[in-house]
C-alpha cells in the first residue's frame, strides 16, 4: 500500500536564512540523513519525508514533502524548531499546497 505524498513550500522572509537552515540540518543530523551547504539543505526522514530547505539573502525557503496523513505535523514541527532557533525575531509561516 502506496501513501499518497504531499507537497508543501513556504517562504519564511528573514535575514538569517543561512543561519536557520544549518541549524536545522545539524540539529537533525545525529537522526537523519542530512546534507547541507550555506545555501541549500536536504533532511531525508523515515516514511517518505524530506525537506529541503534553500537560503536567499531575503528568505528561507522551505520545502516539505510527506505523507498526506502527516502533512500537518511535520509542517509545526518544523516550524517550532526553526522558530526556536530566530528566538530574536518574529518569524511567518504560510505553507501553501505546491
Amino acid at each position: 500500500m502506496s501513501q499518497t505524498v504531499i507537497l508543501s513550500t513556504c517562504r519564511v522572509a528573514t535575514p538569517n536564512g543561512s543561519r536557520y537552515l544549518q541549524q536545522l540540518c545539524k540539529h537533525w543530523a545525529h537522526k537523519f540523513e542530512v546534507e547541507f551547504d550555506p545555501g541549500h539543505g536536504r533532511i531525508a526522514m523515515p516514511e517518505d519525508r524530506t525537506v529541503t530547505l534553500t537560503a536567499t539573502p531575503e528568505a528561507l525557503e522551505i520545502r516539505l514533502e510527506a505523507p498526506k496523513e502527516t502533512t500537518a505535523h511535520m509542517r509545526h514541527i518544523v516550524d517550532s524548531h526553526i522558530a526556536r532557533f530566530a528566538f530574536r525575531e518574529e518569524l511567518a509561516f504560510d505553507w501553501q499546497p505546491a
